[in-house]
C-alpha cells in the first residue's frame, strides 16, 4: 500500500493469490469498473469546486502560493503495510498527487520498486525465479474537517506476476488475477493526537474470499481497524504506539489471517529529523509485531523529499 498511518496521522493532526473458482466474478468486475470511475469522476468535480482562494497582496499585487501538485521519495530497508512485509528488501517508493486550493482534497499515485527480489516458482518450467518487487497504486483522499477524511485505495502489486509465468493485466480486478483490490478507509482523530483508522477491502479481491465446500467462494469483505497515537515529542522527536486487528463478519478466514479475526500488527514508531546544512530529512524507525504470523521486524523509512 501506498502511505502508511502516520503520514496520516501528520497530516490530520506479495499479497496472496486466490484459490478455487469464482463463478460471480462477472458481475464484481463490472462493480470494480464502477468504482474506479467514480473514483476519477470525484477527482474532477471536487477538484471543479474548488472555491477557497487563499492570497495575500504585496505592494500592490496579488501573491498565491498555492501549488496543486506536489511529489514525494521515500528509501526503506524494507515495506511495512498492515502488519504485512510486502517486500523483505530496500525499496525506492515515490508518489505524485493533486490537492485542492482548500486542502480537503487529494488525488494521488503511488510507486514502489525494490533493490532486491524474492524468489518466486515459474509454473511453466518449475524453476525458480527472481522477482522484483512493483507497485503503482491510485489513492484519493478527501477531509471533511481536521479530524474526520474518507480515503479509497486502488492497490496495484503486481511482483512476481509475469515471472511466475502469468500475463500481466494492470487493469484488472479478476480474482483470478490475485494482486488488484481496493479498499474504503476512513480515519477519525479522537484526539489532537490519535488517529482511529477503519479499512474495508471490497468485494472479495486479491483472495478475501473463503472457498466453500461446494467449491463455490463467499467474500469476506475484511475489514482493519487500527489506533495510533502519539506519545512522547520533545524536538522533533515523536514516539507513536500503535495497534491493529483485522476481523470478517462473513468468513472466518481474512485477507490478513488464515483463522478468526486476530492482532495482526502492534509496535511503536520514533521519527526524527537528520540535518546535512540546510537539507533536513525526516527519519522513521517503526518496530512492527505481527502476533498472528509471530514475526517482528524493524523499519527504516528515510524520506528524501
Amino acid at each position: 500500500m501506498k502511505h502508511n498511518q502516520s503520514e496520516l496521522l501528520n497530516k490530520m493532526q506479495p499479497f496472496f493469490s486466490p484459490r478455487g473458482n469464482d463463478k460471480t466474478h462477472v458481475c464484481s468486475y463490472a462493480a470494480f469498473k464502477l468504482v474506479l470511475i467514480c473514483l476519477l469522476f470525484s477527482f474532477s468535480v471536487l477538484s471543479a469546486q474548488n472555491e477557497e482562494i487563499d492570497q495575500s497582496e504585496v505592494g500592490g499585487l496579488e501573491k498565491d502560493d498555492y501549488k496543486p501538485f506536489n511529489a514525494g521519495a521515500h528509501l526503506k530497508n524494507m515495506h511495512l503495510w498492515h502488519g504485512f512485509v510486502v517486500h523483505p528488501g530496500a525499496v525506492f517508493a515515490t508518489n505524485l498527487e493533486y490537492n485542492s486550493r482548500n486542502k480537503k482534497f487529494t488525488f494521488g499515485l503511488w510507486g514502489g520498486a525494490s533493490f532486491t527480489s524474492v524468489d518466486v516458482v515459474n509454473k511453466n518450467t518449475g524453476d525458480y525465479v527472481g522477482a522484483n518487487y512493483k507497485e503503482f497504486s491510485i489513492y484519493t483522499m478527501y477531509r471533511f474537517s481536521d479530524k474526520f477524511f474518507i480515503e479509497a485505495v486502488s492497490h496495484n502489486n503486481y511482483t512476481g506476476v509475469e515471472e511466475r509465468g502469468d500475463k500481466l493485466h494492470y487493469w484488472s480486478y479478476d480474482k483470478t488475477q490475485g494482486y488488484n483490490f481496493v479498499d474504503l478507509n476512513f480515519g477519525y482523530m479522537v484526539t489532537d493526537n490519535t488517529l482511529l483508522y477503519l479499512a474495508t477491502i471490497l468485494a472479495g479481491r486479491s483472495g478475501d474470499y473463503e472457498v466453500q465446500s461446494d467449491g463455490s467462494v463467499k467474500d469476506s469483505w475484511t475489514h482493519y481497524l487500527e489506533i495510533k497515537s502519539k506519545v512522547w515529542e520533545k524536538d522533533d522527536y515523536k514516539l507513536s504506539l500503535f495497534a491493529g486487528g483485522a476481523w470478517s463478519f462473513i468468513t472466518d478466514k481474512t485477507f490478513y489471517t488464515e483463522g478468526v479475526g486476530n492482532f495482526i500488527n502492534v509496535g511503536a514508531s520514533l521519527s526524527k529529523d537528520i540535518h546535512i546544512g540546510n537539507y533536513r530529512m525526516p527519519v522513521e524507525v517503526t518496530a512492527m509485531w505481527n502476533p498472528e504470523k509471530e514475526k517482528a521486524v524493524l523499519q527504516l523509512d528515510l524520506t528524501i523529499f
